[in-house]
């Protein structure tokens, strides 16, 4: 078992993360049970402290009898910022240790106490969003199916209707991996192919996209 943990929001920031890892050809550091399950509402306007110190404090029992030497926090963005979800996992760590602070990403800490390191990264495009704003920048196949979605947002907007940013960006990237990069006969078996996990072991992400040089360079910290 890796003495490197990673945590995450939710199973598609695990896909995702996994994907990148076997790309990227890091083995040494493992991705915990996220801390979002699907259904979970206290996590659908985003992540709430008390849920990532949970988290924490769950590792925490464990550090020991894993022989857990660092901890990686990956959080999105979401609306708030960057700097805004650096203050909630220093308030969440201070339920472990009240003297860690974290004051940028891609930079460990040591807890004395703990005897362990911990790190973090925060999702984003130009300081804002989540995973499915970079899935959205990343695309690698052509979207013409998702990209129709627009003038169905602007059909909205015209009925005095609106999506929130965050529910069109998964709406678009749901779109992208069901009709646009799948077969029609995965698109038969859809909840199985065309999911996001089936989606991230497909050649249509690139890897290469600048957006992802900070997450490159967090996981290589390990």
């Amino acid at each position: 078992m890796s003495k490197n943990i990673l945590i995450v929001e939710s199973e598609n920031d695990k896909y995702f993360i996994e994907s990148l890892k076997e790309y990227l050809n890091i083995s040494d550091v493992e991705i915990d049970t996220p801390i979002c399950s699907i259904d979970d509402y206290e996590c659908l306007n985003g992540l709430s402290k008390a849920k990532l110190a949970h988290k924490l404090q769950e590792l925490q029992i464990d550090i020991e009898k894993r022989g857990i030497e660092k901890i990686g926090i990956i959080l999105d963005a979401d609306k708030e910022g960057v700097e805004k979800r650096i203050e909630l996992i220093n308030e969440a760590l201070k339920v472990i240790d009240k003297d860690l602070n974290i004051t940028r990403c891609n930079h460990f800490i040591k807890s004395e106490s703990l005897e362990i390191e911990i790190a973090c990264y925060i999702t984003n495009v130009e300081g804002y969003g989540e995973l499915e704003t970079v899935l959205k920048q990343i695309k690698s196949k052509d979207s013409p199916f998702a990209d129709c979605l627009y003038d169905w947002k602007r059909c909205l907007e015209e009925k005095s209707q609106s999506i929130k940013d965050k529910e069109f960006d998964k709406f678009w990237v749901n779109t992208y991996q069901r009709f646009d990069c799948c077969t029609k006969k995965e698109q038969k078996q859809a909840g199985r192919k065309c999911n996001p996990e089936a989606s991230m072991k497909k050649d249509i992400w690139n890897f290469e996209h600048s957006v992802l040089d900070g997450l490159k360079e967090f996981l290589k910290l390990f």
